[in-house]
């Protein structure tokens, strides 16, 4: 992870308003959130998600086209791969990331044996969570 001194101004309000929201968000939605910060542009607010995601402080959450802060601290002794498994409530919207190293060896596994190398594995699971299951 990289230090937090060396992320851009941009990059410290787009990464807190997510931290704070504790949600999944719009690149629109951060946009209005950061706007008291000087950020007036989706272009800005995309650029600052495209290097906190390459960073590993930023998720983006395909099926929902929204990003999210990371909770995990994937360190330095992280597996330079592996998997990033997100469940997804389709009933109230709540975004869990999970830590799952069973699910990485699997997929890499599966996939090595058809000689296939992830850089970046990302598992998304939509179903209810257990306040909307009842």
């Amino acid at each position: 992870m990289p230090d937090p001194e060396t992320l851009t101004a941009n990059q410290k309000a787009v990464l807190t308003r997510l931290r704070v929201a504790g949600r999944a968000m719009s690149a629109y939605e951060i946009l209005d959130l950061v706007r008291s910060d000087g950020l007036r542009a989706p272009a800005q607010v995309y650029r600052a998600l495209e290097k906190l995601t390459a960073a590993g402080l930023v998720h983006r959450l395909e099926s929902l086209n929204a990003f999210i802060a990371c909770v995990h601290d994937h360190g330095s002794d992280a597996p330079p791969v592996h998997a990033v498994v997100f469940t997804i409530c389709s009933g109230c919207g709540a975004v869990d990331e999970l830590d799952l190293p069973t699910v990485t060896e699997a997929l890499q596994g599966s996939l090595g044996q058809g000689g296939f190398k992830p850089g970046h594995m990302t598992v998304e699971v939509s179903g209810r969570c257990a306040g909307c299951a009842d």
